[in-house]
């Protein structure tokens, strides 16, 4: 690692260079050191944006900051603390200058700025920047920016910063000010995340049902922020959680190889969760994080559970065991997760809020309490606390963990058995999700499908029931196309950076209907591409 940390801070970034400048996807701005795509200067800038965003938005009180284990985290870290400190934003972070979990810093922006949301505006706002690339390669760096509602930004602020943030790179950094490290340090005043999160646990999850059960837990933090968390919580709570992996290391060598052979610490891949895999047959349940912990995945003894497959169970079971929470709440999804969700909704008369790829577009139903549930496909997921209230608005992998356990311990079924009788009301679907090489010309006809465009009317041999270039819950653009059926559907949509669209398709008739399915959706898009 000794040549990433060197060139963090010697690499300096052509801002002429699209590829080396500023640019924030879904969960902020990710890179490598060694590219010039995340490097010192990345980070002067982008936090001088965020000082300059907050004086225009008028927020007044502290910034949240936050980073999580990879080793250009705690640079990176060192490096916003300077600017921040030169610019006299009030800091908070952990206590001794401790990793910290995206959900800690979500909840600390939320408890904040309650009594704002209560009525009471002359309270200062406050925001938070937590440094992580979430479950990216060890060499990997990234930073998000949640403003005063605790969740990821919207593209009006990060659109707003990212060209703040890159014109500073192309006055190579002359209006930013900074202090000495150990000044900055100084600067920061010290906030325990892990204490206030842990202890108002019992509003969102019920921690009495689990200690009653008395079950078995497995935790691994995969080498990331959750560690301490799992730990006071299994003091705080008296769990019977064993974490199984207390190492930290920038390199993650522990890490067992992920499907390609890359370290990744994915909690939804059973490649890089094959460690726990292996002990899964010690506990009634474990489960894993990824490094900022806003990720979940569910284990139980038929293994890991699909992602798509763990928030059908929750949401199943939230609807049914959350007596305070009103029939008009919303649930949220996005639009490549399974429709098995679809018909949990529907049977229980709830309406589904179906939202593009981005945890992003739940973060005013969540801060506003009228969305009870927000999940992706890809293991991240929050809720609002048994009274229904916001818990989180970004996205939570240790509640998610937590609500595991609570589910079998109410219900004596683990999460896959619940699914089995899921699968037995609704259909059992099979998912799949293929990556295909394109041309930036495809890439570019993405932005301009629309439903006219789809002059077919079957879909591996049903009826077309929708054509969506827009999510049907919010009305926003998909950046590509989803096709449904009654017993099936596929959506696409490219690749933000490779050259390559993603076609998610998932079939209540079998893998043969879905290869079927999937050739359907080959052939209609190459027509719609042209």
């Amino acid at each position: 690692m000794e040549s990433i940390l060197k060139a963090f801070y010697e690499q300096q970034p052509d801002a002429s260079v699209a590829k080396e400048r500023v640019s924030f996807g879904t969960s902020g701005h990710r890179g490598r050191s060694s590219e010039r795509t995340f490097n010192a200067a990345h980070i002067y800038a982008i936090t001088q944006a965020v000082v300059d965003y907050r004086q225009k938005a008028g927020y007044q009180g502290p910034l949240f900051l936050g980073f999580d284990t990879h080793a250009l985290s705690k640079p990176a870290w060192e490096c916003a603390l300077q600017v921040l400190a030169a610019n006299k934003v009030p800091v908070f972070v952990e206590k001794g200058h401790g990793y910290t979990a995206t959900p800690l810093v979500s909840r600390a922006i939320l408890q904040h700025n309650r009594p704002y949301n209560q009525a009471a505006p002359d309270v200062a706002l406050t925001d938070g920047l937590i440094i992580t690339p979430s479950h990216n390669p060890p060499e990997d760096g990234g930073i998000k920016y949640n403003p005063h509602h605790g969740g990821p930004a919207d593209t009006d602020a990060t659109g707003w910063i990212e060209q703040r943030a890159n014109a500073y790179l192309l006055d190579e950094l002359e209006d930013i000010p900074t202090v000495p490290v150990d000044e900055a340090i100084a600067h920061a005043q010290v906030y325990d995340f892990t204490a206030h999160y842990v202890a108002q646990l019992g509003s969102v999850i019920d921690i009495a049902a689990i200690q009653n059960a008395n079950l078995t837990l497995g935790a691994d933090p995969m080498g990331g922020t959750a560690l301490p968390v799992w730990q006071a919580i299994a003091a705080h709570y008296r769990l019977n959680i064993e974490v199984v992996n207390t190492r930290i290391d920038p390199e993650f060598a522990f890490m067992p190889p992920d499907h390609d052979g890359k370290i990744r610490m994915d909690c939804s891949s059973a490649a890089a969760m094959a460690n726990l895999l292996k002990s899964k047959d010690r506990f009634d349940i474990a489960f894993g994080n990824d490094p900022d912990a806003d990720r979940h995945g569910i284990v139980d003894g038929n293994g890991l559970m699909n992602p798509n497959h763990f928030l059908a169970v929750c949401i199943d079971y939230l609807i049914t065991h959350r007596p305070e929470w009103p029939a008009t709440l919303k649930i949220g999804k996005t639009l490549v997760s399974s429709s098995m969700i679809d018909r949990v909704v529907a049977y229980h008369g709830r309406e589904l809020y179906e939202v593009p790829v981005g945890f992003k577009w739940f973060v005013e139903g969540l801060h506003e309490g009228w969305l009870a549930f927000g999940g992706e496909e890809s293991a991240g997921a929050s809720l609002l606390t048994q009274q229904g209230n916001a818990w989180t608005t970004d996205k939570d992998g240790i509640v998610l963990c937590l609500l595991a356990a609570e589910i079998m311990s109410v219900t004596g079924k683990t999460p896959s058995e619940y699914y089995r009788t899921l699968t037995e009301r609704f259909g059992e679907p099979c998912y799949k999700r293929v990556d295909t090489a394109c041309s930036a010309a495809e890439k570019a006809a993405f932005k301009h499908l629309s439903a006219e465009k789809v002059t077919e009317k079957t879909l591996a041999g049903d009826a077309i029931t929708a054509v969506l270039v827009a999510a049907p819950g919010n009305g926003a653009a998909i950046g590509g196309i989803k096709v449904t059926s009654e017993n099936g559907w596929f959506a696409a949509r490219p690749s933000g950076t490779e050259s390559l669209y993603k076609v998610y398709a998932e079939s209540f008739k079998g893998p043969q209907h879905l290869d079927e399915l999937i050739d359907n959706a080959m052939v209609l898009l190459s027509g719609v591409l042209k």
